[in-house]
């Protein structure tokens, strides 16, 4: 018999919304390596993402009636946890670049360029981005979101999206050169 992706946990889910502790601590061993790591990538340090992860699981916890299965449970997690981390980046003043008129184009040598470096070399490359760019790599090409989340999520336009990211991933390919 075929199970529904969406109800995975269920039988966790609805003993956590019942208060049993146990369940709670069965489900935050389940997500917690996942979501540090989500955080770790947005915020790129440890104490930081030690602290929004733990506040998302408390939130979790607290709305889990409010969980109505429409997606799966870690998507609805991950949503939370990388809303707190932008939350977070927003109250330390660390913005999206600024989009401004001009558009910046990246050759197809670029892409080809890119495509052929090694991956630890991109790992590197992206802890050295400005926040505001790492922000949109991580997004987009990390966590799989498409412009138009993007956009909701950081409060800007799909088209502001595409721009800063089309930037932040020129300026990868040239910090990526530059190691």
């Amino acid at each position: 018999m075929e199970r529904n992706i969406l109800y995975t946990h269920k039988d966790l889910i609805e003993k956590c919304r019942n208060g049993h502790r146990g369940s709670q601590y069965k489900l935050y061993e389940l997500y917690i390596d996942a979501m540090y790591n989500i955080s770790m990538r947005m915020l790129g340090s440890k104490e930081d993402a030690e602290d929004i992860v733990q506040n998302s699981f408390v939130e979790a916890f607290r709305n889990l009636s409010n969980f109505r299965f429409e997606s799966t449970f870690g998507s609805w997690l991950k949503r939370i946890v990388i809303n707190k981390c932008i939350n977070h980046l927003k109250l330390k003043k660390i913005d999206v670049v600024p989009f401004d008129s001009q558009e910046d184009h990246i050759s197809e040598e670029s892409y080809e360029e890119a495509e052929k470096l090694d991956i630890s070399k991109i790992r590197d490359g992206i802890k050295l981005l400005p926040k505001g760019y790492k922000q949109i790599i991580n997004l987009y090409l990390i966590e799989g979101y498409d412009h138009v989340e993007i956009g909701e999520i950081l409060g800007v336009t799909t088209s502001t999206s595409k721009s800063q990211y089309h930037r932040a991933k020129k300026k990868l390919v040239n910090v990526i050169n530059s190691l």
